[in-house]
C-alpha cells in the first residue's frame, strides 16, 4: 500500500474541497499542522485516518454550528421519540461520537479518552432504554 498524506497547503487537497463545496462559498482553511494523519500508525489506523479523510475535510468546510445543531437534534428525538425510533436517534448519535473519539484517539489524554467512552456508553445506554421502554 502506498503511505500518502494528505499535507496541508497540498494542491490536491484543495481540488478535492472544490470537488465538495458549492463555488459561490470559500472553503474555511485548514488546521494548522502538517499532515492529517497519525505519522507511524497501525495498518489498522491508517485504514481508518484515510477512508475518514474525505468526511472529515467535508464536515470542516460546513459551518460550525452544524455537528452540534445536528447532534442536540439527534438527542432531542431519542427522548422525545419511544421505542424503537429513539433508539435509533440515539444510536445514530452514539455512532457518530465513536467515530469523532477513534479518530481523535491518539492526541486524548487518558481523562480524554475515558469522558469520550462514557459519553458514547451513556448515549448507547440511552437508546438501548429507548428501544425496550414502554
Amino acid at each position: 500500500m502506498r503511505d500518502a498524506a494528505i499535507v496541508v497547503g497540498d494542491p490536491t487537497v484543495r481540488n478535492r474541497l472544490r470537488t465538495l463545496l458549492p463555488s459561490s462559498r470559500r472553503p474555511r482553511p485548514l488546521p494548522q499542522g502538517r499532515t492529517l494523519f497519525t505519522p507511524g500508525a497501525s495498518q489498522s489506523r491508517q485504514s481508518l485516518e484515510h477512508r475518514s479523510a474525505t468526511s472529515l475535510l467535508w464536515l470542516h468546510q460546513l459551518p460550525s454550528w452544524v455537528l452540534p445543531v445536528l447532534a442536540v437534534a439527534l438527542l432531542v428525538a431519542g427522548f422525545a421519540i419511544k421505542g424503537w425510533g429513539g433508539a435509533i436517534a440515539f444510536c445514530g448519535l452514539a455512532v457518530v461520537l465513536a467515530w469523532l473519539a477513534a479518530i481523535s484517539w491518539p492526541r486524548l489524554s487518558a481523562s480524554g479518552r475515558l469522558l469520550r467512552l462514557v459519553v458514547v456508553g451513556a448515549v448507547l445506554a440511552g437508546g438501548i432504554y429507548s428501544g425496550f421502554a414502554r
